[in-house]
């Protein structure tokens, strides 16, 4: 296969830290080009303005430096569609990291045309799911895009030759990055993930000291708290009865889950690449939320319409974590899912206490729940027992069929 070209000017997703700091100046030396760089404040809680110096620093010009608050749109257009789906993956995980990839592609992508870049590239390495998901993305969007992805190109393999050569490109370092970390993190509003290092042996329980923003539930308020998050058409609008924007309800949210110790998750999960992978899990919104969710659908979805969702859930969930999100077969289910969401409005109250969040109380205009028909009091002809025998016989007669037949073949 032909060598491509060296490109002339690269999108580069740049957090400001050491690693992707190196990919800049590598970018620069190995290709001789351009360099543009896009830092996503994705809620993680970091001061961001630091990317901008250091950029700057590393002979970015002012007008090729990309620092944008996406929090709003995060929330509104990608954690709040899968959230319409209670989306799990293996059952558990929440997504946090998954469902943030897309956006971070989209604008990578939207700046590329802006300035005319003709690559993009991410720091993801070369054995974790990031890598897909960006590229995936990527590619969704515009087919012809070039994505570098230094992890997969350079000899830098050990920290040893990473610090070298920051040293040797004049790049600081500070003096907590000398040694090996005790362990990755990805942060943003939807959670927050600790991996490897301290972490890889799953027969080892995860030190406190991992805990990035949570609780510990030992260590939360001896006293509950109540809260109640009211939804419109499947999404959160109000905590408490005050109406809120989409980042600001997720970002409350995350405080009480904290507070009470709600979210942690220690998860070895498969992972698209093939391998398997153990993760500490912090997502005390998301946690909150999801149970919220649940307990609007509970009395504003009808069973055939929830039931059917519960099943398409699963496979939604596997394609925004294999990094599918711009892809044909999510976007019907999503239109499935959406359609499910029109009536789930009302209000959900929620008890918060020590590690655990609980439906207690739901209410809406357009529940489906009605007392007269379940009451184990008078329900003054709402339902007629006696119905129930011939739909139990007609359930039956397949069963009784299959026993009969049995019963035959073993006499």
């Amino acid at each position: 296969m032909a060598l491509q070209p060296a490109p002339k000017k690269v999108v580069l997703a740049y957090s400001g830290g050491l690693d992707t700091s190196i990919i800049l100046k590598w970018l620069q030396t190995e290709y001789r080009c351009e360099v543009v760089t896009f830092t996503a404040d994705l809620g993680q809680g970091e001061e961001l303005e630091p990317a901008r110096a250091k950029a700057e620093m590393l002979g970015i010009k002012p007008e090729n430096i990309y620092i944008e608050d996406v929090r709003e749109e995060f929330v509104r257009d990608f954690v709040n569609p899968m959230f319409r789906a209670n989306a799990l993956y293996e059952g558990q995980y929440l997504l946090g990291t998954s469902i943030a990839r897309p956006l971070i592609s989209k604008r990578l992508v939207e700046i590329a045309e802006e300035t005319g870049a003709d690559a993009i590239a991410h720091g993801a390495t070369g054995k974790g799911n990031d890598q897909v998901r960006f590229e995936l993305a990527a590619y969704a969007l515009n087919p012809d895009i070039r994505v570098i992805a230094p992890w997969r190109e350079w000899d830098l393999t050990s920290r040893t030759k990473l610090l070298e050569f920051a040293e040797a490109n004049q790049i600081p370092i500070a003096k907590n990055k000398r040694g090996e970390a005790p362990f990755s993190v990805d942060a943003n509003l939807l959670h927050t993930s600790s991996e490897g290092r301290v972490l890889e042996d799953p027969a080892q329980e995860a030190p406190d000291y991992v805990l990035q923003r949570i609780t510990r539930p030992e260590d939360a308020p001896d006293t509950p708290e109540m809260i109640e998050v009211t939804f419109e058409k499947g999404d959160a609008v109000a905590i408490d009865g005050e109406a809120m924007s989409p980042a600001t309800i997720l970002t409350r949210l995350n405080e009480l889950g904290a507070k009470h110790g709600i979210g942690i998750l220690d998860l070895v999960e498969n992972r698209f690449v093939g391998m398997k992978s153990r993760g500490i899990y912090e997502t005390p919104g998301g946690t909150i939320l999801l149970e919220a969710h649940r307990g609007i659908e509970q009395i504003t979805l009808d069973s055939g319409a929830g039931h059917l969702k519960d099943s398409l859930m699963p496979r939604y969930a596997e394609l925004i974590y294999n990094g599918f999100w711009f892809s044909p077969e999510r976007e019907m289910l999503q239109a499935a899912i959406d359609a499910s969401q029109t009536l789930v409005s009302g209000t959900v109250r929620l008890k918060l206490y020590k590690g655990s969040v609980r439906s207690v109380a739901r209410w809406s205009e357009n529940s489906l729940y009605s007392e007269a028909h379940v009451t184990f009091e008078e329900d003054a002809g709402a339902y007629d027992q006696t119905d129930a025998q011939g739909f139990i016989r007609l359930n039956a007669l397949r069963l009784k069929l299959l026993a009969a037949r049995a019963r035959r073949l073993k006499g």
